[in-house]
């Protein structure tokens, strides 16, 4: 199509500027080489490595949506489906260091070695695409103008074995609840509007993204918080705008002048007032929400057996309620299965899902929930399953509570991701060597120990004393706190860091998890980024939601759940 277009007396274009997202066959450009017409007429050819899809301003993915099913499920070892997943997945993720001019330092979550059981090829999923992304980006050291040739940053790729809980532990935030609670196409949302006319209300398409600087600033905050400053910036807005003052007076007071001002401040005051209704309708309707579906009492609960002060007790009477929805109630099965396993042995699972009352097809998502986190050594009897997922006696507290912020003000915004932790450990070079890994090393590190090249590194990223200098342009970055404007709408939901203190932030971080990411773990990377001032880059292979996460942990076995599956 290009030559037919440009090739020959008459071109369609007088100029051709070729961009090419992935890399173009040498027998191509060959034949564009060829043609002698052509040539004089390209302006541009180059190869620009954009295999992924970025979805925030720190955060991309790789699109992947069946990740989970080709790298985890029944039938996915050994399989056309694995390989083609995890080589294209590389691909793509080498591509962003690729385009950013990036050359890290790239460490994984190894599989458990202990000799008692076998490795199974799940858990060899993050050594294996860490192996392939390995193999990608040492190609550029030669293929790519200007690439780094000693490390810039860190990449982690983990998989959802680290945090079982966070696609489905009810997330507090504005955006999370968003998504959750609202019936979103990605992040479109669909709302009434009156009419004009004066007749039937207008359905109106908007989108939650960041150009939205109210969206901006709320996202982030307490469902409860975003409220409250959404009230605040209506009353702000009203008692400072003009044509909302002008308004709100007797038509016949109002002179000449007063007419003449209120025209000029309605164009600005009627997107001004549109942006804020719409935020305040939305805030509205979220609540209305969590008070008809009783949402406080089970979040509560949630977050009470992620942080061991709950147990089945709680979760029983609960249960006997018979309150709140399936999806939720196979929610808090699930965060209660990965707090406490041993309560799915033996009939116990079966008396659960029967006081429950969820279907077979709901309790395959807790069942396969022991496909994400890995091989068990102990094996169950056949035609049954174990959820232990660990040997040893675990304490019933999956969190450890964090002091002090925004958690201390809110209820209900205990819980962080575990990605949360592990950053903070990779920033300080505090990663469990035995169950962190790195491909830079000379040579693999032995069991429980990691060379002291991998180390020494790390110590050099780290404080931010590599000589390695990231080729990367030093954008304006969007993050800290919030920061309000006058006029009580638009406001600037990021403090501009000035091209000085860009220079001095540590060089960035890149996290991948295989099998999907959530909005508690992108707003993690957001917060981080402020907290140990280096960027803090999220990649995943799909951002989902609560529902989408389960809908595709149920796809990992093929074959119904019967009854004897859940007997131990």
């Amino acid at each position: 199509m290009f030559l037919s277009d440009m090739s020959g007396r008459e071109p369609l274009y007088r100029k051709a500027y070729l961009y090419f997202s992935t890399p173009i066959q040498k027998d191509l450009v060959n034949r564009i080489k060829k043609d002698a017409s052509v040539l004089p007429r390209i302006g541009a050819l180059r190869e620009m490595n954009l295999e992924y899809f970025s979805i925030d301003s720190q955060g991309f993915i790789t699109e992947h949506d069946k990740a989970l099913e080709e790298l985890y499920g029944d039938d996915a070892e050994n399989s056309r489906r694995f390989d083609r997943c995890l080589n294209v997945m590389a691909t793509r993720i080498a591509t962003v260091f690729a385009s950013l001019k990036e050359f890290p330092f790239v460490r994984y979550k190894a599989a458990k070695l202990d000799g008692d059981s076998m490795t199974s090829f799940r858990e060899l999923v993050p050594t294996k695409l860490a192996a392939a992304v390995w193999d990608q980006i040492t190609t550029y050291k030669s293929s790519i103008h200007n690439f780094p040739q000693t490390e810039t940053c860190e990449l982690l790729i983990v998989d959802r074995s680290v945090d079982q809980i966070a696609p489905v532990i009810h997330e507090w935030t504005y955006d999370a609840m968003c998504h959750d609670l609202l019936n979103l196409e990605g992040n479109k949302y669909v709302h009434e509007v009156p009419s004009k006319s004066g007749g039937q209300p207008e359905r109106k398409e908007v989108l939650l993204e960041d150009h939205d600087l109210v969206w901006l600033e709320l996202r982030h905050t307490h469902i409860a918080e975003a409220s409250e400053r959404l009230h605040d910036k209506m009353a702000n807005f009203v008692s400072k705008n003009k044509a909302a003052q002008l308004q709100q007076r007797d038509a016949g007071e109002l002179s000449t002048r007063d007419i003449q001002k209120m025209v000029q401040a309605l164009p600005q005051y009627n997107e001004q007032m549109e942006k804020l209704s719409l935020h305040v309708a939305i805030a509205g309707k979220i609540n209305q929400i969590i008070r008809d579906t009783g949402l406080r009492e089970l979040g509560q609960l949630e977050q009470d057996l992620v942080f061991g002060d709950a147990g089945t007790k709680e979760v029983i009477n609960f249960l006997r309620k018979q309150e709140g929805t399936n999806e939720n109630k196979l929610r808090l099965m699930m965060v209660y299965a990965a707090v406490y396993p041993e309560k799915f042995e033996g009939d116990k699972a079966l008396k659960l899902m029967q006081l429950a009352k969820l279907s077979d097809s709901d309790m395959k998502a807790v069942k396969n929930m022991k496909l994400i986190e890995g091989s068990d050594s102990r094996k169950s009897s056949k035609g049954t399953f174990s959820l232990k997922f660990d040997s040893a006696k675990r304490k019933h507290a999956s969190r450890k509570d964090r002091t002090g912020g925004e958690e201390e003000t809110w209820a209900l915004f205990r819980f962080y991701p575990m990605i949360e932790e592990l950053v903070e450990n990779l920033s300080k070079g505090e990663l469990a060597k035995d169950e962190y890994y790195c491909m830079n090393s000379p040579s693999p590190p032995s069991h429980g120990t990691q060379g002291k090249t991998g180390a020494s590194q790390s110590e050099s990223v780290r404080s931010g004393q590599s000589n390695a200098q990231s080729m990367r342009s030093r954008r304006t970055a969007n993050w800290a706190k919030s920061k309000s404007s006058d006029d009580g709408y638009s406001s600037d939901s990021v403090l501009r860091i000035t091209p000085s203190e860009l220079k001095k932030m540590g060089q960035r971080i890149f996290v991948f998890i295989i099998g999907g990411a959530t909005r508690s773990e992108l707003r993690a990377c957001h917060k981080l980024t402020a907290k140990l001032r280096r960027e803090v880059v999220l990649g995943t292979t799909g951002l989902d939601d609560p529902s989408q996460y389960i809908t595709k942990l149920k796809s990992l076995s093929a074959k119904e759940l019967s009854v004897d599956d859940i007997k131990i």
